[in-house]
């Protein structure tokens, strides 16, 4: 049986192969069906390609079939006799940024491709700044198409040291750099004749034998989506509250608080439609009886009473990336929507943006498409958050525009 599922998510610049490369992992590693590389086969002909587009595996809408480029995320899913894995490809392109930050939000690993003929530019500081405020616990370097620098490792080594300051500016702590040549599928899966200087494993390797990190261990957090109220005959005092275990491991008899009121109960039971479980680990949709009659709502939070407790509150202090053409001003109004939870925001102030060419943070008035800033809001009602980098569930929003129900910005709270 496959061990633990892996999440990851690839990213970089237009034509710096990330299709081709997923496409060549699926393919060395016999994860493609006979009917489906026909398929392939049969529209790399028609396009007058020599042999099989492996990125056509990935590329499933027609547009970006027609234009050659990846337009949406392509989420693939392939087992090898080790590991099971859910893959994100996401676009190359500045504006399809949001789509990079969907595909990285829950990955365990980034692979972070960079053209070995372009180096390091404006885009990879930008997915890499991505991947670093979503708390991305791994990050590949893959210096792709070495076939086209002749496999020169000087030329590896200079995207190395460039890309390592970058990661030092952004507080990623390490990284593992890889060469390749997707199209051939040198270190895809293989290691590759053609770089004996290099000493390590190729990605598909790599990714196997990697032990994903483990997140902080927080007292278990439940935010309450629904309150159960059957009133059956069998059950005409039936409370129960549903939702999904976010973090830690509840349990029977723990003391709990619920957020925002501060009221302390104990849990006296916690129901699935398979029976009571005797635990329920983070991940785990559940509906939890409490030993009190107490008034919980929709968007309430379900809290093991020990430190650290998360904190109602109606400021927030974040970080977002804002995704969409009009602009981000102090003293606009959204609806932030936080784990069940939708109440009203301000922005209070936009206080720096990021600048993706110094990887510093600058004074800014607002915050325009793709950028990624630090603002203050302030909200009509409380809601309970954790930092962000204590657990990505409860220390992640987002705003939505709420006369059109888009959405504008994904946020972490500080």
């Amino acid at each position: 049986m496959p061990g633990e599922l892996l999440r990851v998510v690839t990213a970089g610049s237009v034509d710096d192969g990330k299709s081709t490369l997923v496409g060549r992992l699926l393919h060395d590693a016999k994860a493609v069906l006979t009917d489906q590389l026909a398929a392939v086969e049969l529209a790399s002909e028609r396009r007058g390609y020599a042999g099989a587009d492996l990125a056509l595996l990935v590329d499933g809408l027609r547009a970006e079939r027609e234009q050659g480029i990846t337009i949406d995320v392509a989420y693939r899913y392939f087992a090898t006799k080790r590991r099971s894995f859910i893959l994100a490809d996401t676009p190359g392109h500045v504006q399809y940024t949001r789509n990079t930050v969907t595909g990285a939000s829950t990955a365990d690993v980034a692979v972070l491709l960079v053209d070995a003929r372009a180096g390091v530019i404006e885009q990879t500081r930008r997915h890499l700044a991505v991947a670093s405020l979503l708390r991305v616990a791994e990050v590949v370097l893959a210096v792709n198409k070495m076939d086209l620098v002749d496999f020169a490792e000087p030329v590896f080594d200079a995207i190395v040291a460039d890309f390592s300051a970058a990661a030092e500016k952004l507080g990623v702590e390490h990284f593992t750099p890889i060469p390749i040549a997707a199209l051939a599928g040198d270190n895809v899966v293989i290691p590759s004749a053609r770089m004996p200087w290099f000493g390590g494993a190729p990605l598909l390797s790599f990714l196997e034998e990697l032990e994903p990190a483990q997140a902080r261990r927080l007292p278990a957090r439940v935010p309450v989506q629904l309150v159960i109220r059957p009133r059956t005959a069998q059950h005409p005092d039936y409370r129960g509250y549903a939702g999904r275990v976010e973090a830690g491991v509840l349990r029977p008899g723990d003391k709990v608080r619920v957020l925002p009121s501060g009221r302390v109960s104990q849990v006296a039971g916690i129901d699935t439609p398979a029976g009571e479980l005797a635990e329920a680990p983070a991940g785990r949709s559940v509906t939890v009886r409490l030993a009190d009659d107490l008034d919980i709502a929709r968007g309430d939070l379900i809290a093991v009473d020990a430190e650290p407790l998360p904190v109602p509150s109606r400021e927030l202090a974040a970080t977002v990336c804002w995704l969409t053409d009009v602009p981000l001003r102090a003293g606009s109004r959204y609806q932030l929507r936080h784990t069940t939870r939708d109440v009203l925001a301000v922005v209070d102030a936009v206080e720096s943006r990021l600048d993706i060419a110094t990887l510093e943070p600058a004074p800014a008035p607002e915050l325009a498409l793709n950028d990624i800033g630090a603002v203050r809001l302030r909200l009509a009602e409380p809601v309970v958050t954790d930092p962000y980098e204590l657990n990505r569930s409860t220390g992640a929003f987002l705003l939505v525009e709420p006369a059109t129900g888009a959405t504008v910005a994904a946020g972490m709270v500080r």
